[in-house]
């Protein structure tokens, strides 16, 4: 088995009173190897100015998480499969709805655009490819949020 864990730091600042609210949602998440992204909670959830718009929050990071990890499953069976890939991006998007009185992230949908060098699969085996990642990606086996691919030709 394999642990996997990240430091969240926030601190208020010493202007804040805190307990009206009216505090900044900016922290940093740091990850081994010393990377550290500055992070905040979504104006869409908290408004400016006490979310940081520039910085990553946690819904854009969970739809990131769940692109960046079919990618790297797309990107392994496509090398064992023979075929070579010059570029892969994906414009994923994540949708928030109110179910039951709770907010989540209810779809994903995954645009990958896949640029190969020399053959690239039919359409066929590519779809294929994006399935075998989509149902190896860890995070994908790990969430109740419905996750589609929808690549980009």
């Amino acid at each position: 088995m394999s642990s996997f864990g990240a430091e969240v730091i926030w601190k208020r600042s010493t202007t804040e009173k805190f307990t009206d609210r009216r505090y900044s949602r900016a922290h940093v998440w740091r990850f081994d190897g010393g990377v550290e992204v500055p992070a905040s909670s979504s104006p869409h959830v908290v408004p400016l100015p006490y979310s940081v718009e520039e910085n990553v929050d946690p819904e854009e990071a969970y739809v990131a998480a769940l692109s960046s990890c079919h990618m790297l499953f797309f990107l392994h069976f496509a090398s064992d499969s023979g075929f070579v890939i010059d570029q892969y991006a994906d414009a994923a998007i994540g949708d928030m709805a109110t179910i039951d009185g709770k907010s989540m992230i209810t779809n994903v949908t995954l645009r990958p655009k896949v640029t190969y060098a020399g053959d690239a699969p039919t359409a066929n085996v590519e779809a294929d490819l994006h399935h075998r990642a989509h149902d190896a990606c860890f995070l994908a086996n790990s969430v109740k949020t419905e996750i589609t691919v929808a690549p980009v030709s």
